[in-house]
């Protein structure tokens, strides 16, 4: 199949079967997002830090946890042996934001894998059913979100004991109300549809029209609010590790090396920066990629 003839199956306004419609639909939302140039360095962002996290052992040079001789190679400036120089246990600084680019990527995934079923179950519950049930449900959301995340992740973190497994379910537990009220907002425009009546009349049961019919229709906004998440994610992760509760040394998790480095920034001011430097790329890429979802996924939003 030629290559005009597969955009034109792709794009055809007859699909023949569903999977051409899907097909279709992702080839769309693809070549609009793709437009983009913004989402798409944030997307390139995306993809480095995922591919860098892969192959972390064949991209560092230099083993992250070990150190060499503090006597010759501690707080070294960034060279072209140490691109990042070393900090003062002489680790490499480059190595160790290569390694700790996957306790990021393991954090942010297993925040939104956990955080946005939540989010999911409480909204489409409280939206379709009314009453008591979404009075109840949003009135414990509203509790999480009158805290601000990093305070109430803290007292989480702090019940909990220091260590990157207790702070991604403290991150987690405080990151799926947003996505409750947003999943709930989108529920009470579908579930008087003609569409969600029909179902009903077929004698279905309310837990597999939520599951089966309302959720998939509120994924689209969920995910672009989930990925504009990411940022804060990553920012509440390095700041409880800034605080020694998230990944403990010697772990290269990039919050916990600014925390070491604040001592020499004054004179070594990489030790710290190069970190914050990553942080801040990073948290720029998943903002864009996010921004550009928006303004695909989102049928509300402005184009």
């Amino acid at each position: 199949m030629s290559e005009v003839s597969t955009r034109e199956w792709l794009l055809s306004d007859q699909p023949s079967s569903r999977r051409q419609a899907k097909l279709g639909q992702a080839y769309r939302t693809w070549s609009q997002l793709r437009r983009n140039k913004l989402a798409m360095v944030g997307l390139g962002i995306v993809v480095v830090l995922i591919l860098m996290a892969i192959f972390a052992n064949l991209v560092a040079p230099f083993d992250p946890l070990r150190g060499g001789d503090l006597r010759t190679e501690r707080l070294l400036p960034p060279s072209w042996i140490n691109l990042m120089g070393t900090d003062d246990q002489a680790r490499d600084i480059f190595s160790r934001i290569v390694h700790g680019s996957r306790l990021t990527l393991m954090v942010v995934a297993m925040v939104a894998i956990i955080a946005t079923p939540i989010g999911l179950a409480v909204g489409t519950t409280a939206g379709y059913f009314g009453g008591w049930v979404d009075t109840v449900l949003m009135r414990i959301t509203d509790i999480f979100l009158a805290f601000p995340r990093l305070i109430l992740a803290l007292a989480f973190v702090a019940a909990l004991g220091p260590g990157i497994e207790n702070a991604i379910i403290a991150i987690a537990i405080t990151s799926w109300p947003p996505y409750a009220r947003l999943a709930r907002a989108e529920t009470m425009t579908i579930r008087d549809t003609d569409y969600i009546a029909a179902i009903r009349l077929q004698g279905a049961r309310s837990p597999r029209i939520i599951w089966g019919h309302v959720v998939p229709l509120c994924m689209s906004s969920v995910i672009v609010r989930v990925t504009l998440d990411m940022a804060g994610i990553i920012l509440t992760a390095a700041g409880l590790g800034f605080l020694g509760l998230g990944a403990q040394p010697p772990q290269p998790e990039w919050g916990a090396m600014i925390a070491s480095g604040r001592r020499f920034l004054i004179d070594f001011w990489w030790v710290a920066t190069m970190p914050g430097i990553a942080i801040f790329v990073v948290s720029l890429g998943f903002n864009l990629l996010g921004d550009g979802l928006r303004d695909v996924l989102d049928p509300k939003g402005e184009k």
